[in-house]
């Protein structure tokens, strides 16, 4: 009996085991949206915190016509400070209508990563509202994996898509949790700024990942 009662507590003293997997384009847009700046080593510190975090993804894509990024410096650092960066070539077109486009999704990256580590987790924690990757909480939650969506409802639009908000295990407004993850603070962009503003590709900033934007005009 005393036997049951240790194994049942060292169970319930277990510490989870976590991955993060974020959209750097995503969670750009969303935190400047609501008036932060994110600070990436506060964020990794407050995963940290309440569980064994056992890997932290940041995937972003990076205009290959370009000799150097001035996305690189955020790359770099964290590279070295504790997350595993993956990127891919953002690539430019012209549409049908003779309108210069960039595109840079990394949903496929972030799949097969989240499914390659599902086995080791007890948690998956994804900072996204692309409501694509619906289908891979859904697979994830099969293995018997909790999930759960960071972003916001607290833009107009909304920033997370209703299907994968609602296929979630939990839902964390990114609003709730800026207070643990901020940088500095600064003037909050209208949603409408995002849409009528040029692919950031010709503005990208070491906080600024390139954003898929291959439904905006130039």
């Amino acid at each position: 009996m005393n036997q049951l009662l240790e194994a049942n507590r060292l169970q319930s003293e277990r510490i989870e085991r976590i991955a993060v997997f974020i959209d750097g384009a995503n969670l750009y847009a969303a935190s400047r949206t609501l008036g932060f700046d994110v600070d990436y080593k506060n964020l990794l510190a407050h995963f940290r915190q309440r569980s064994y975090l056992v890997r932290a993804y940041y995937y972003t894509a990076l205009l290959e016509t370009e000799e150097y990024s001035p996305l690189r410096p955020l790359v770099d650092w964290l590279g070295y400070n504790g997350y595993s960066v993956v990127t891919k070539p953002a690539k430019e077109f012209t549409d049908a209508t003779g309108r210069r486009r960039v595109k840079g999704s990394v949903d496929i990256e972030m799949a097969v990563d989240v499914l390659d580590l599902t086995p080791s987790l007890d948690h998956v924690v994804i900072f996204s509202g692309d409501g694509d990757l619906r289908r891979l909480v859904e697979s994830v939650q099969r293995r018997g994996v909790r999930v759960t969506v960071i972003s916001t409802i607290r833009t107009q639009p909304a920033m997370i898509a209703d299907d994968l908000r609602r296929q979630a295990d939990a839902f964390i407004d990114l609003a709730d949790l800026a207070e643990h993850i901020t940088r500095r603070q600064v003037e909050p962009r209208p949603r409408t700024a995002l849409t009528s503003a040029k692919p950031v590709s010709t503005r990208a900033t070491p906080a600024a990942p390139f954003e898929d934007v291959s439904d905006l005009p130039v």
